[in-house]
């Protein structure tokens, strides 16, 4: 199946009460989304912790997944405020994005962090969502050297398992538009080159995210399996758009295998 990724991360913006009735229109989303509904757009939302259980209440009877935003190397023992990866799953969280800009910056996250979080994310059944980026412009050879590098560095001697590759180029989130579309096209084609060649990956993804919104996964077309979107899937509207577009990608992929 022609499948496309779109997932969503609420970041800290909502409050609780502002959350529940963004996922609600979500879930409505999904629901008339027949793309959505038959896997051929593969739906997640990243809400905040606290977000979790009313999530996965919001979409229950939709195929639409729930990711967490970080989780710990641990699965349990005495780590005050951390979050177990193996909670994370029993609840019925499949996925969980790691590595995040913002996570590497705030919080000092290095690549050997990110590597004992995505082997136990896999160890107990839960997809990375594995951000990966340069921090700052540079000739595409070198930006996806270090893209590329950050991937392997994170599944290696990681159970095996999908991943799903986020490409977020540091200098391009949060920024007014993403990075230019020939750049992203040559970053996601050759880390998608770069996956295929790693072992027991079958099934992974390659997503851009950095200011994605509407518009742009039709720009890219077949060079992306997806997109990442923050801040501009925070109006329902814009979501739909862009699921739209994922729907129209994906039934123009099976009509037209790769």
């Amino acid at each position: 199946m022609a499948r496309i990724t779109v997932g969503v991360s609420l970041k800290m913006y909502f409050g609780h009460r502002a959350a529940r009735e963004w996922l609600a229109e979500v879930a409505d989303i999904a629901a008339r989304s027949e793309a959505v509904a038959d896997g051929r757009v593969e739906l997640f939302v990243a809400p905040g912790y606290l977000q979790l259980l009313p999530a996965l209440e919001a979409v229950a009877g939709t195929r639409v997944r729930v990711a967490a935003q970080d989780a710990s190397e641990h699965d349990a023992g005495a780590y005050t405020g951390e979050v177990s990866p193996a909670e994370l799953a029993e609840i019925g969280v499949r996925m969980v994005e790691l590595g995040h800009a913002e996570r590497r910056r705030m919080y000092g996250e290095t690549d050997t962090v990110v590597a004992a979080k995505t082997t136990a994310a896999l160890r107990n059944g839960l997809t990375p969502v594995l951000c990966v980026g340069e921090t700052e412009r540079m000739p595409v050879g070198d930006a996806l050297a270090v893209a590329a590098a950050q991937v392997s560095s994170a599944v290696a001697g990681a159970p095996a398992g999908r991943i799903v590759v986020a490409y977020e180029p540091v200098w391009a989130i949060g920024a007014p538009e993403p990075a230019p579309a020939d750049h992203i096209r040559a970053l996601t084609s050759g880390l998608r080159s770069a996956v295929a060649e790693l072992p027991g990956r079958d099934g992974s993804a390659v997503i851009y995210g950095g200011s994605a919104g509407p518009g742009l996964l039709t720009e890219l077309g077949d060079d992306v399996d997806g997109l990442f979107l923050g801040r501009f899937a925070h109006d329902p509207a814009a979501l739909r758009e862009v699921l739209a577009e994922a729907s129209a990608l994906a039934a123009l992929r099976e009509r037209v295998p790769a």
